[in-house]
């Protein structure tokens, strides 16, 4: 099947201008509007629907919720929904943007009736807003301190009432008064090949990209469960097809992935190097994390937080009280001889 550049009407999708134009057009129709468009997280979508459901047959805001998962899976698109669903304002913000009380009480005093407040990687808010939070959040008002020492007083200000989403990737890192103020919590899991194709067939058309089913099986296979690298694969994918003039066919994607050092299991080049320096230098382990952090140049925090927890979802490494041990699986995958271990 031969890419197709131009759209329906016939216009040029060479032509720089129109490409930016679809460009901006395509960064937003990309994200689903609706729950019904949204692909993946069955469960999440049912829970989510039956919320929003019933709190319109009561005609009040929807309860605060709070979604957990690795990045990328849809939790900022998942809060946009919400807004859409309940034909409400949505405003974007970003725990590591709330650094003082203040900065929150500006925001939620702001709030008009039933508008969805987005606090992105909340787990990073200052504990002061973290503090405010749970009065705003249970009884929808925040107290105002006015003055410094023995004579500061408290005034309450009332609030609109308002729905919080807030999106973590480390939901172990809330406090628990926090968490525990969330009417719902979903826990959004990583999306299995079939779903990425979806995901991928359905940007593809709004690409106006015409990629074979083949070729969306192989981008779907190395995209590590996630939306977010299955559509910048495509994209990348879509560029070299535009480059070199390819016919989409497997081998085309196959070696625009490996242009782009995406392997047959999604390892791309940080992963490649933290997995042979395991093997090669360590002998497959077990070694400490900070030990594998600097033989590849790179700090503990960015592999612990970046790299391992895709490789040891895959089965390539297992995390001991040791440390750091390569499996069978990795060795295979490089081709090199597992040593005997006595």
């Amino acid at each position: 099947m031969v890419t197709d550049f131009n759209d329906v009407d016939g216009e040029d999708l060479t032509n720089p201008d129109i490409i930016a134009e679809n460009e901006v057009a395509f960064e937003g129709a990309l994200r689903p509007q609706s729950l019904s468009e949204f692909v993946g997280q069955t469960k999440v979508r049912g829970q989510l629907e039956l919320l929003l459901k019933a709190a319109s047959m009561q005609s009040r805001t929807p309860d605060h919720i709070l979604l957990a998962g690795p990045p990328g899976l849809g939790k900022t698109t998942l809060s946009m929904i919400v807004a859409e669903e309940v034909g409400k304002p949505l405003r974007m913000t970003s725990g590591p943007a709330i650094q003082h009380a203040g900065d929150l009480a500006a925001m939620l005093s702001s709030l008009t009736p039933g508008e969805i407040l987005f606090v992105d990687e909340i787990h990073r808010m200052a504990r002061s807003a973290e503090e405010m939070l749970y009065l705003a959040m249970e009884d929808f008002r925040i107290d105002i301190m006015v003055g410094k020492g023995a004579g500061a007083t408290s005034i309450p200000l009332e609030l609109a009432p308002f729905t919080l989403v807030g999106a973590t990737t480390r939901a172990g890192l809330l406090p628990n008064p926090l968490r525990d103020r969330f009417g719902f919590t979903a826990h959004l899991e990583f999306y299995d090949a079939v779903e990425l194709e979806q995901v991928l067939i359905r940007a593809a058309r709004l690409m106006n990209f015409e990629i074979s089913a083949e070729a969306v099986k192989i981008i779907a296979s190395r995209s590590r469960g996630t939306p977010r690298i299955a559509n910048r694969l495509l994209r990348r994918v879509r560029d070299y097809f535009l480059v070199h003039n390819a016919v989409s066919d497997t081998a085309a994607v196959d070696a625009a992935l490996e242009l782009y050092d995406v392997d047959t299991l999604g390892l791309d080049r940080l992963d490649r190097a933290v997995l042979r320096g395991l093997l090669e230098r360590f002998g497959g382990g077990p070694v400490g994390l900070s030990t594998l952090a600097v033989s590849v140049g790179e700090d503990s925090e960015t592999i612990e937080a970046v790299v391992e927890p895709f490789l040891v979802r895959a089965g390539l490494v297992s995390r001991t009280p040791r440390g750091r041990v390569a499996t069978p699986t990795a060795w295979e995958h490089f081709e090199i001889p597992q040593p005997n271990v006595l």
